[in-house]
């Protein structure tokens, strides 16, 4: 098209059809150039003190499982991820020193019972002869003596044979309730001390999301506050919920110098989620603040970068902006980036074209 064009400008006869073809070009690349792009200007706005913190999910109920008896571990009969009911065998210790112990302890049980009997019957023996006036009755009372000390010794076996047993059993490491294996500490053939993890297990439900909130916005908060977790709803998107219960730890963290936070999640929304994950948690405080905010359609999110076009004489601009809390209808938080009156396209795809310009005028962002 256009070297036809271009022949038949040359062509002095042909000159009014050229023109036409020219103008035809110049009005189509024109149109082109002008895509309108409607802009709205930043302005402070109040909105009501709230913040966002990153959480992390945790167990209600998590147990380590430790040995309670020394030697080698012998098997290791679950693996990360497995379900588990209380009382299920988890691991074994070799219990060659503790069937000794059992053993020592069952000998002294039956000699303690024999010395026992012997002291019974030489007891009945010297009541009997002191009832005939045979003996004097310091013989009497050290039969008498000597009986109670058989019957605390086969007292003392029988707690030793008990101890025995124990200490026997502590060699097959059993759940403590129902849940789930976490992680395994130890592998077969290593050496099992009293104390040494073996396994961690956890409860499925409830869990809850632990905050550690920096102490300086802490003050922000009442009793009146509002907290709400981001959690995956059903379809795969994210939904907010409230927590069951909201409860800061009494300390603060002498380092960190923050304040921890345990919000317990509710049952169906902790089905969800696992421990270890990490979940958005927003607090909103009492009252209201000045801020820049601007719409959620104005927001450019590709990869880690979160930007919008700003309006320039030119055309339009990308600049990055960091990005605060998320305040529903009014937009989001604009920390850094932009400043008041600035312009920002709605339609951050369109804005990206070569020739985009803003629309003939903005609106605030209501």
């Amino acid at each position: 098209m256009a070297g036809t064009c271009l022949s038949r400008w040359v062509d002095f006869s042909l000159w009014g059809r050229g023109a036409v073809c020219a103008v035809g070009l110049l009005a189509g690349a024109s149109a082109m150039a002008q895509i309108q792009v409607p802009v709205v200007a930043v302005q402070l706005q109040a909105v009501g003190q709230g913040f966002e913190i990153d959480g992390v999910v945790q167990p209600v109920k998590q147990s380590t499982i430790s040995a309670q008896a020394g030697g080698r571990l012998l098997s290791l009969a679950v693996k990360a991820g497995d379900q588990v009911k209380s009382g299920q065998l988890l691991a074994t210790i070799n219990d060659s020193e503790t069937q000794t112990g059992v053993q020592r302890s069952q000998a002294q049980v039956a000699q303690a019972d024999a010395e026992l009997r012997n002291a019974r019957a030489n007891f009945e023996r010297t009541r009997d002869l002191l009832s005939k006036g045979f003996i004097s009755s310091a013989a009497m009372d050290t039969a008498e003596a000597q009986l109670k000390s058989a019957q605390a010794s086969r007292d003392q076996a029988t707690a030793g044979a008990r101890q025995a047993s124990l200490s026997q059993g502590f060699t097959r490491v059993t759940a403590p309730f129902d849940g789930s294996v976490l992680q395994t500490l130890a592998e077969v053939g290593d050496l099992a001390m009293p104390g040494t993890p073996l396994l961690t297990i956890y409860a499925p439900t409830p869990l809850r999301a632990v905050v550690q909130m920096p102490v300086s916005r802490s003050t922000l908060l009442t009793a009146t506050s509002v907290i709400d977790v981001e959690v995956p709803a059903a379809d795969g998107a994210k939904t907010w919920i409230r927590p069951v219960n909201a409860s800061p730890m009494p300390g603060v963290d002498p380092v960190s110098q923050t304040i921890e936070w345990r919000l317990e999640l509710p049952t169906a929304a902790a089905s969800r989620l696992m421990p270890g994950q990490q979940i958005r948690v927003r607090f909103a405080a009492a009252g209201q603040k000045q801020r820049l905010v601007i719409p959620a359609a104005a927001v450019l999110r590709r990869g880690e970068l979160t930007a919008v076009y700003v309006a320039s004489p030119r055309g339009f601009v990308l600049k990055a902006i960091r990005l605060g809390a998320d305040h529903g209808a009014q937009g989001f938080e604009v920390l850094a980036g932009l400043d008041e009156k600035d312009q920002v396209a709605l339609d951050p795809i369109k804005a990206g074209l070569s020739g985009a310009q803003a629309a003939a005028s903005g609106t605030a962002v209501q």
